[in-house]
């Protein structure tokens, strides 16, 4: 186990609006960006710190580079991490290796979060949720069905996002809470709002909306290449997020 200088944040508060901005991502831990479309540790910080408890069993069915996990560690509480790329499971292990004065049981393994037969129905405290936004980053080569980031068409992702829906209402205590953070992206130039979308999905089987917050999203390539298409063919750049947080 490695020893870290820095375990957790300076100054570190929480969010009290509906509007979130980390202009510089956390650099305590283990955290760090190698990860393509990982979430900022201040994001998971503060949905831990709100949502659940020392103690609380949770879910990170995408846990991509072990952000989730990470702070889970930190703050004592049990995580189930699953992850279709067994590259993102390999991540999360080598990013545990480190040493805390908790010892939460954190279990982590490959698996597809629209499967999640191993858990009981109401097991869970609380789910957190960075899913792939459709194709714009694909972390396999597996066929379309088979993993969600390789899927292009968004009616059809969203059909397999119900289903990992419906899993998380099943497994999720009552009154607790499933937080997801999803973008949106263009098609022929024109605005998709896929958070939207997916959105109605969850409301689709049951959950309740809690909040809609708006994450701000910096060090996107907002410079050079992409400027000048937004100029020459008159479309605007995403910069934002929607983190929502459902109640079941």
């Amino acid at each position: 186990m490695a020893k870290i200088k820095k375990l957790n944040p300076e100054n570190f508060e929480q969010e009290c609006t509906t509007v979130w901005s980390f202009a510089r991502r956390g650099n305590w831990a283990t955290h760090n960006s190698k990860y393509r479309g990982n979430w900022a540790p201040e994001v998971v910080r503060n949905l831990l710190l709100r949502y659940s408890n020392e103690g609380d069993y949770l879910l990170d069915p995408m846990v991509g580079g072990g952000t989730t996990a990470v702070e889970c560690k930190l703050l004592n509480r049990n995580l189930l991490a699953l992850d279709i790329n067994p590259q993102a499971i390999e991540l999360t292990k080598v990013a545990l290796e480190f040493e805390s004065e908790f010892k939460p049981n954190i279990k982590i393994k490959v698996h597809d979060s629209r499967d999640l037969s191993m858990l009981a129905d109401e097991s869970i405290d609380f789910i957190l949720n960075h899913p792939p936004y459709v194709d714009i980053i694909k972390y396999s080569d597996k066929k379309i069905k088979e993993d969600l980031s390789n899927i292009h068409d968004l009616d059809e992702f969203c059909d397999e996002i119900e289903k990992v829906a419906k899993e998380f209402y099943r497994v999720l205590k009552k009154d607790k809470y499933c937080a997801i953070l999803i973008g949106d992206t263009r098609r022929k130039k024109m605005y998709q709002p896929l958070a939207y979308k997916v959105m109605q999905r969850f409301l689709n089987v049951g959950f309740e909306l809690k909040e809609d917050i708006i994450k701000h999203q910096h060090n996107c390539k907002a410079t050079g290449f992409w400027v000048n298409k937004s100029k020459d063919y008159n479309f605007l750049l995403i910069m934002h997020e929607h983190l929502f947080v459902f109640r079941k």
